[in-house]
């Protein structure tokens, strides 16, 4: 059976918005695995994510405070469905992203990163897939906020889907 991912970042909850939109939520509650590459910035939120999710991988951001330190790794692996995948919430400046990624993550087939609350879909020289979600609640410049889902399935990143949400 094809393994569902429900992936987000940059949450930053309660800051940047009142509450994570209810789209997401649903996306979460049907997803097999569910994947955060941090700045939660709200503790009750990695609560909520823990109890509505199947499986969940995920990360601390560079705006989570000391109480995320006992609970949440600074870089996280997994092997889902066959699939090596990674989660770090900062890669660097956008300029060479993909060979850094190769030489700090490497013998990877996915890593997902947050903090640019940008979406990013590339392929390193190695054969990583790149991913970035966007973020659901803080566009910053992007036209809408946004969160991914996708498939894997016997060792295969498929069905990436980029989910625009209009600004409230």
């Amino acid at each position: 059976m094809p393994t569902r991912l429900a992936v987000v970042s940059d949450t930053h909850l309660p800051k940047r918005a009142r509450a994570l939109p209810e789209e997401v939520w649903r996306a979460i509650d049907t997803a097999d695995v569910v994947v955060h590459a941090g700045d939660w910035v709200h503790l009750p939120l990695l609560d909520e994510f823990e109890r509505r999710s199947r499986t969940l991988v995920a990360v601390r951001g560079n705006n989570d405070g000391p109480e995320f330190d006992d609970r949440l790794p600074l870089v996280a692996h997994a092997t889902v469905d066959g699939v090596r995948l990674g989660v770090v919430h900062e890669t660097g400046a956008k300029e060479g992203r993909e060979v850094r990624a190769d030489h700090e993550h490497p013998a990877l087939d996915l890593l997902v990163f947050g903090h640019s609350h940008i979406p990013w879909d590339s392929v390193t020289p190695g054969g990583t897939r790149i991913l970035n979600p966007g973020s659901p609640t803080d566009r910053r410049r992007q036209p809408t906020g946004s969160y991914l889902t996708l498939t894997l399935d016997s060792g295969v990143i498929r069905d990436v889907t980029l989910h625009r949400i209009p600004p409230r």
